[in-house]
Parts: C-alpha cells; structure tokens; sequence
C-alpha cells in the first residue's frame, strides 16, 4: 500500500516542514470520537474537503504557511491524506462497521481531499467554466521526495479567475487523481468529471488534464490511445489491457481505439507562453490494421489501427486523456475544448540526487515548480482566448 511509505525520513520531513503533520493525528482523534456510521460519514468527508482547502490556501498564499516548505508544494497534501486514510482504516470504533462502509469512508476521504466532489462552476452567461486536473506523486520508491508539478498547479489554479484577451473572466476549479490504475477501472475520472461535462448552465467551457511529461518542455498530446501499457502504479500494480470503461457511465460504442484533442493546439505553440517550449506532439505507437507487430507512427494513427500508446504514452496520462475525451464525445460535446497537456519532470538541483540525502527541497526545485506553474496558467489562458464565446476548433 501507499500508507507503507509514510515511515521513512522523507515523507515525515514533508509533512513537518509543512505543517500538514497535524492531519492524520486530528483525524484520528476525531474518529475517536465517532459514536454513529452517519456521524462518522459526516465527519470523514468534511474532513477531506478541509484538508484539500487547506492545501489549496497555502498553495495560493492565504494564511500561515506552517513551515517553512515552499507553499506551491503539493506533496504535503498527498502524504497527510496518506496519514489520514492509514488511520481510517486502523480505526476500531465503538459500533459495527462493515467491511463495505469502511471503504465508502475511505473513497470519501479520497473524493473530498482531491477536490473531486468540491467543483463550483458558476452558473451565468459572459463567464468561462473550466476544469484542469493534476496527478499524485510517483515513482516514489526510487524517490520518495518526488512531486508532481501537474498537482502543484492544480493547487495553485483551483477556484481562481483568469482573463481572457477580450476581458472575460474565466472561473478555474481543479481536482487531483490518484496514481493507479484501479481507481481509473472504477470510473473515478467520469464520476468527476461527467456532471460538468454534461449540457446544462454550469456546463464546462473548457478542460485540460495534466500531468509531468518529458524533460525541458511541454507537450500537447494530440492523440490519446485505449491501451494500458503495465507500467507498475504507486501501489505496485500493472495493468496491460484495453482500457476498461466502467458500466454506468457515458461511453462510446464500439469503444474507439482512438481519441484526439479539441484544444487549440497551434495557437497555444505559438503563443510563446513561458521559458519551456509547447510542442505539438502526434507521435503515437499502434498495430497497423492487418499487422501483429507495433510501430510507431509520428503524424498519428492510421485507419483501422489498434492501439498501443497515445501521444501521452500507455500510462495513467494517456488514460486520463483518453477517459476524458471520450467522455466529451459521448456526452454529445465533440467541440468542447479540451485536451491533455504534459509539463515538464520536475527535478532537484545539481547535486541533490540522492533520495536518502535527507534534503526534500531545494531552490532549484522551488523555482522549477513555480515556472511550470505559470506556465500552465498561460497555456489555459491561450486555450481560454480561443473558447472565448463558444466552443472552438482545435486550431
């Protein structure tokens, strides 16, 4: 489990430095507490929700910082909800508790600390809604210091407002998802996203997913794949599969091997949005109709093709690119701008390589994480420029 983490050095130093050390030994107090199922369920999801606020509040400078790591970080939020869920589930309360109604606790604690069931698009005309997702750590053990600069910018972008050229505001909500790949089978990604995706007056105008990519740039994935490569996930599962579409949720039938982007790729490369540079990336890796064997293809698929990497490869940033499209498409929305865009790695300063060197930040990294957080705010005011008014092309 992820929770087996939490004992070394690197993780306590985070949560200390942070202030967020509180989290889980608050949480398991108030558990102590608990006398009821309702009660409990009340207080579990509040309790998400508050911690998820609090990560957003120190990301965007609103009250202490409460140590002195820098505030866009965003691994104290992922280590204390790793805290409070080991509680969770060593929590022996008073009164039965099934097997079934701690695992409904559990994902309520997950959904209220992601942001995922806090989304507020405002309702009302002259206003852009738009939705941006970020990611969990991982790789955690060759590292267990990494961040996720599309986590740390969707801290710093949640219930923000940014302007379009012509002067409309655009309202910003984010949500973060977890790093594996049976949360993505039980349709977490739809569940999230379909309510705002749906037509209606607090539809969104515009989304991007994002997550940590290739060094020195990023890229705009413009074609997503339906194929899970097995790449271990932070729980060390591997999954090598079509990707699964859970039932109940808006789908497209027969499940395309492909889906592309509506975000508007050319003006958002040429836009010149920040120090790293935007690449329009279409490579992608398939099975050519009547072949056996993968090839990779740099312009795209061709007719009739199966699979075996997008744009964003075969991992959960391909997946969650191609959930959300597809999800764009059945909801009867193919117009609706958006899109999967890959920052950056977000590295450590020379020198400070080694995971067992007791140093969880560094100036380097600060400053990293800060330039691909503005530029990700650039990019999505580009996109936003382009949606302004109505759903746009993707060029």
């Amino acid at each position: 489990m992820e929770e087996g983490r939490l004992a070394q050095t690197a993780p306590q130093e985070i949560l200390r430095r942070s202030g967020f050390a509180v989290w889980p030994r608050e949480f398991g107090r108030g558990l102590a507490r608990m006398s009821t199922y309702p009660q409990a369920r009340r207080y579990v999801e509040a309790e998400g929700r508050a911690l998820w606020r609090r990560a957003v509040d120190r990301a965007q400078g609103h009250g202490p910082a409460g140590g002195d790591l820098s505030r866009g970080d965003d691994r104290p939020l992922y280590w204390a909800r790793l805290g409070m869920s080991k509680e969770l589930r060593q929590w022996r309360p008073g009164f039965e508790l099934s097997a079934a109604q701690r695992a409904a606790l559990l994902g309520r604690l997950e959904r209220g600390s992601r942001g995922q069931d806090s989304i507020e698009l405002p309702a009302g005309k002259h206003l852009l809604r738009i939705v941006v997702t970020g990611f969990d750590p991982f790789q955690l053990d060759a590292d267990p210091r990494r961040s996720n600069p599309s986590g740390a910018a969707a801290l710093a972008l949640d219930g923000t407002t940014i302007r379009t050229a012509s002067g409309e505001p655009a309202r910003l909500e984010a949500a973060v998802f977890p790093v594996r790949w049976a949360d993505f089978a039980q349709g977490t990604v739809e569940r999230t996203l379909a309510p705002y995706f749906r037509h209606g007056p607090r539809q969104v105008d515009l989304f991007t997913t994002i997550s940590q990519g290739r060094p020195g740039r990023f890229d705009v994935e413009r074609t997503n794949g339906a194929w899970r490569g097995g790449y271990p996930d932070n729980v060390r599962e591997s999954r090598t599969e079509t990707v699964p579409i859970p039932p109940g949720v808006p789908t497209v039938t027969p499940q395309p091997q492909w889906t592309t982007t509506s975000l508007p790729y050319a003006r958002i490369v040429a836009a010149g949005t920040g120090p790293y540079p935007v690449v329009d990336h279409t490579a992608v890796t398939e099975i050519p109709a009547g072949g056996t064997a993968p090839v990779e293809r740099p312009d795209g698929p061709t007719p009739g093709s199966t699979a075996r990497a997008g744009g964003g490869g075969d991992y959960l940033s391909n997946e969650i690119a191609y959930r959300a499209t597809l999800l764009r498409d059945a909801v009867g929305r193919p117009a609706l701008p958006g899109g999967h865009l890959h920052t950056p790695v977000l590295e450590f300063g020379p020198g400070n390589t080694d995971p067992e060197n007791g140093q969880v930040t560094d100036p380097v990294l600060v400053q990293n994480r800060l330039a691909i957080t503005r530029q990700v705010r650039e990019i999505v005011t580009v996109a936003a420029d382009s949606a302004s008014g109505a759903e746009a092309g993707t060029s």
